[in-house]
């Protein structure tokens, strides 16, 4: 699974936004594919044992066994501040919080909103990472800075047609 999901991002990422040789991009599309695959099958591989051993140990499966196997799992796992796991845990982040959000109107929490508050959220966010891109960019995730920065830096430069269809990439400093 990690592969299927890995293999293009990496691909695609990599060759947008890379220098190298194509040795050298195939090589880190391979590292970031294989590091990806591996942190989830031990993430995996942790998660279960552990869910296996609270079950054996207390005689049935209870809701925080997990989580605790869960918490393990990440730290032993997805512990570590590299590219990869940072970008595993804030999409996992945002799922998180859409899901926190659903189960506090759920169970009754906060009311049932009486619109969809889709497009709020939408406004706040993208408000929010331009403000970052703009005034504080150094606070965001690298490959995030990297796309913004195409798509709001270096198109203000255009020298062709290939710009628009390879990569336009700045040449006058900043």
């Amino acid at each position: 699974y990690g592969a299927k999901i890995r293999a293009p991002h990496a691909l695609v990422m990599t060759f947008l936004f890379r220098s190298g040789s194509l040795r050298e991009k195939l090589k880190s599309i391979a590292q970031a594919t294989y590091t990806h695959s591996r942190n989830l099958a031990y993430f995996v591989f942790t998660y279960k044992g552990l869910m296996a051993l609270q079950s054996q140990l207390q005689g049935k499966k209870i809701p925080l066994h997990s989580f605790f196997a869960a918490c393990i799992g990440g730290w032993l796992v997805f512990g570590e501040n590299n590219p990869i796991n940072s970008q595993i845990i804030m999409y996992l982040l945002s799922r998180v919080l859409f899901g926190l959000s659903r189960l506090a109107v759920e169970k009754g929490y906060i009311p049932q909103p009486k619109q969809d508050p889709f497009p709020l959220v939408a406004a706040l966010i993208w408000g929010t990472v331009l403000w970052l891109f703009e005034y504080h960019r150094q606070t965001l995730q690298p490959s995030l800075q990297s796309s913004m920065t195409y798509l709001y830096d270096d198109s203000d430069v255009w020298h062709d047609v290939s710009d628009f269809l390879i990569y336009n990439k700045r040449t006058d400093s900043k």
